[in-house]
């Protein structure tokens, strides 16, 4: 697979020059001044993205999953109850970590291609008159189905049912991306990590954490050593870290933010919209469909497109790495075979979505689908040339 060809897959992401270059830095000394000057700017940062005035911003070395780990280790004890609904993959991986720790989990089974059923949670809270459930946990982005949940509606269906329960939010897929907004939603632990809309190589995970499920680490018995909130606390609070740290990950994340921030937040979550608009777009003109049920659960990150029944969805990833050197995301979990999935998030623009909708087109016409050679190319066009300049802004000349 040739790497001078964008990724399609919805991370790790297509990694700017600007980053490559900021991460490709000589060894230091973690321990000196030169680190914390590069440390504290990165955490201001990722609590400015997480739209938080207070969070406790805290990066370990590690993925989305070691985020997760870090999440129930830290508040959790070994028994207590956590709800949860399994929707796509990722929900399901979240609930099979915490029930490796111990805990006990109330899973809502839900249609893969619909969101986190609020209404569902409030029934289920509202019974638990006792309290039991100590934290509900939640996929924003299900990135195996490309479905977008409502976050705000958790919150309100927490509120409704006068429910202390923690929020945790999986935001691997949409923070940096799409708009994550913690302090007003009630979200209590946002996780992600670098490799997605941070645009950077995998190996960060960053959490942020809210002051409630901060007084819950003192009496968490769940084993963490790693991973240990307070051993992390502890030492930033001096600029330092608790053992050695990804220092060329750590300066790549401020470059990032910075980034970001020149383009603007918000100018970035259009940007994606628009960019996830022309490729749904492309999937209509094909005579395709979504694996998300209705356009309010449309994700502006990652597309799953289900193919024909009897077709085996697998056999366009290969296909597109194997003649074409591109790489679209597979089907996972229920979803295998069944729809194959376009990444659009992190570094990307209308003109690097075309060349993904335009290798789709090919794959699917060389291995016998009814696809009209041109068809999604010519609407995803039609899409961004009537939108361009909309306040969709265009990525820093660093970052494209």
């Amino acid at each position: 697979m040739s790497t001078q060809n964008p990724i399609f897959i919805p991370g790790p992401t297509n990694i700017p020059e600007a980053l490559r270059r900021a991460v490709d830095y000589p060894s230091i000394d973690h321990r000196s001044p030169t680190f914390a000057d590069m440390y504290r700017p990165a955490l201001d940062g990722v609590r400015r993205v997480l739209q938080s005035s207070d969070a406790e911003v805290i990066l370990f070395p590690a993925t989305g999953t070691g985020a997760w780990e870090a999440a129930i280790t830290n508040t959790l004890s070994p028994g207590d109850k956590v709800l949860a609904a399994r929707y796509g993959m990722f929900s399901h991986r979240w609930i099979d970590l915490c029930q490796r720790h111990g805990l006990n989990v109330e899973v809502i089974e839900t249609p893969w291609g619909e969101g986190a059923p609020a209404d569902e949670f409030e029934r289920v809270l509202k019974a638990d008159a006792g309290h039991s459930i100590k934290a509900l946990i939640v996929c924003h982005n299900e990135t195996a189905t490309g479905v977008l949940s409502d976050i705000a509606a958790v919150r309100r269906a927490l509120d409704a049912a006068g429910h202390p329960a923690l929020l945790y939010v999986d935001g691997v897929s949409s923070i940096a991306s799409m708009d994550f907004r913690m302090d007003e939603w009630g979200v209590d632990i946002a996780v992600t990590g670098s490799q997605k809309g941070f645009m950077l190589p995998p190996g960060l995970a960053i959490l942020g954490i809210g002051s409630k499920a901060l007084e819950r680490v003192a009496s968490a018995r769940c084993t963490r050593c790693f991973f240990d909130f307070r051993d992390m606390m502890k030492t930033q609070a001096a600029g330092g870290f608790p053992y050695t740290p990804p220092v060329n990950l750590i300066r790549g994340l401020s470059v990032s933010i910075a980034m970001l921030e020149e383009e603007g937040l918000q100018r970035v979550f259009t940007r994606h919209r628009r960019i996830a608009d022309g490729v749904r777009k492309a999937v209509d003109a094909w005579g395709l469909s979504l694996c998300a049920k209705e356009p309010g659960l449309y994700s502006d990150t990652v597309s799953a497109v289900l193919v024909p029944d009897g077709f085996d969805a697998t056999r366009i990833v290969t296909h597109a790495a194997e003649k074409y050197g591109v790489a679209f995301g597979v089907g996972l979990g229920e979803v295998a075979g069944k729809l194959f999935r376009i990444g659009h998030l992190g570094s990307m623009t209308d003109v690097m979505a075309l060349s993904g909708i335009a290798t789709a087109e090919m794959v699917m016409a060389d291995l016998g689908l009814p696809v009209t050679l041109g068809s999604g190319v010519a609407a995803a066009q039609e899409h961004y040339r009537a939108t361009a300049g909309r306040g969709a802004g265009a990525m820093p000349r660093a970052a494209a």
